[in-house]
């Protein structure tokens, strides 16, 4: 064990992750990064599968963004949101009302995926407060669903392995089932019983419109979920059931965002303007914490108002509108205009495409799920009966500890393979990727043979 894992070992306790396994067994420390692949401390490389959990857009060490910080270091680094505005989050603020959907037009910035959906369900609960419809406190929320880490987020989801321990401290919302649920993909007709999902809202808004301020979901896919996948026109169907009730629509695009799904937003595929919407993970490129709320003047308007009023969004946080996150931001989103990368995915999400029907026909691949350049691997001990490996084998994980073996790092939700590369990844590196993981299913379900250094971790 080198002086650097001990000190982890010692000192970190890390997200997600049972520490009792992690001290247990030898870990991988990265020392740097070039393009897509990450180098430890013995020089090894590893593709970086899941993009440094969903953040890296176009590679690591990339000169555009290292430059702009670099630059903007010569200037300020940080200097308070609160009294003071600065140059790159308002030209930051700038691009993203651009390249949203119609109508956001206000940017309120914070620090991360979980803090950007935190301050839209305040924002949504605070504005009908203004509006005079105080009844209008409960959300809608799907089955399933993640959000995030603070106790409002946490409220609103649905993973019950995350989210039970901490029942008590959260407030409770409407739940209605996952177009992708567990019915859902047992049917003969999947996209139909998931479009009777968006029936269930109606019939809960039809009754409870009046208490009801907001329906939140993620757009088109259940990340921490499994990589659940919406059917079509789902979302659409969603956006018109809020709309006739008079309820916002909060969409959490952190997963989803910045190309992910083939579009720069998952709402473009169904032409969907939501009320709110929840930026972060690839918004810097994979550099720098940074999210942002989008809004509308609408939202923003009945904020507005005199002291006495008493109308202030009183939220913030101590690095909202980071000008070092802010300046990598607008290299990033530069990139994607300079290098057409939107245009430039359909070969890549292709490939990934004709290499997933390959590892759909393995013996314990139960479903190979992917929207865009997301991908999730449904391993299961018995495909024909639909049966799962009992939760304790840790199956995901062992596949994932087989593929670092091979040169590829990936992480499972629970036994979920996870396969999220970096948009800037070529066909011929996500082929080599994807054979990494089909050869780590087939040796570990097929040889069931001990893998080392599994911690028990799933997200």
């Amino acid at each position: 064990m080198n002086e650097i894992e001990l000190k982890d070992k010692r000192y970190i306790w890390h997200p997600f992750t049972q520490m009792k396994g992690w001290l247990n067994n030898p870990q991988t420390v990265i020392a740097e990064a070039q393009g897509i692949k990450l180098i430890d401390t013995d020089g090894r490389e590893y593709y970086d599968g899941v993009s440094s959990l969903w953040v890296n857009i176009h590679g690591h060490r990339r000169p555009e963004i290292d430059r702009a910080i670099i630059e903007q270091l010569g200037k300020v680094a940080h200097s308070t949101a609160l009294g003071l505005a600065n140059v790159p989050a308002s030209l930051l603020a700038e691009e993203l009302v651009k390249i949203t959907p119609p109508g956001l037009n206000k940017v309120f910035f914070s620090d991360d995926g979980s803090t950007a959906v935190e301050v839209a369900i305040k924002m949504a609960f605070q504005y009908w407060q203004h509006k005079g419809k105080t009844g209008k406190r409960r959300f809608v929320a799907l089955d399933q669903a993640y959000h995030g880490d603070t106790v409002g987020t946490v409220s609103v989801g649905g993973i019950d392995l995350f989210h039970r321990v901490f029942k008590p401290l959260l407030f409770e919302p409407i739940h209605i089932p996952s177009p992708s649920c567990y019915h859902c993909r047992l049917s003969d007709n999947p996209g139909e019983c998931g479009m009777a999902c968006a029936g269930k809202l109606e019939e809960v808004l039809a009754r409870q419109h009046e208490e009801v301020a907001a329906v939140i979901l993620e757009p088109l896919v259940q990340a921490a979920a499994g990589m659940l996948m919406s059917p079509p026109g789902y979302l659409a169907r969603i956006r018109e059931i809020t709309k006739k009730y008079d309820v916002l629509l909060i969409v959490d695009e952190v997963a989803t965002g910045f190309g992910r799904t083939g579009k720069m937003f998952a709402c473009e595929h169904e032409d969907v303007s939501p009320d709110l919407m929840a930026l972060s993970k690839g918004i810097t490129g994979g550099y720098l914490p940074l999210a942002a709320t989008m809004t509308t003047d609408e939202i923003y308007n009945e904020f507005l108002g005199e002291m006495k009023d008493k109308k202030t969004f009183y939220h913030g946080h101590s690095y909202t509108a980071n000008q070092l996150a802010c300046a990598a931001a607008l290299a990033n989103l530069k990139i994607f205009r300079d290098d057409n990368v939107i245009e430039g995915l359909d070969f890549k999400i292709g490939a990934i495409s004709d290499k997933l029907a390959l590892i759909s026909e393995l013996e314990h691949v139960g479903d190979a799920r992917q929207r865009g350049m997301i991908v999730g691997i449904e391993l299961m001990a018995d495909k024909k009966a639909k049966l799962p490996y009992p939760w304790e084998e840790t199956m995901g994980a062992k596949v994932c500890m087989k593929a670092r073996e091979y040169g590829l790092f990936i992480r499972p939700v629970g036994d979920v393979v996870v396969f999220m590369p970096p948009l800037a990844s070529t066909v011929e590196e996500i082929n080599h990727m994807l054979d990494i993981i089909y050869r780590s299913i087939d040796e570990v379900t097929t040889d069931q043979v001990p893998v080392c250094g599994v911690s028990g971790a799933h997200f």
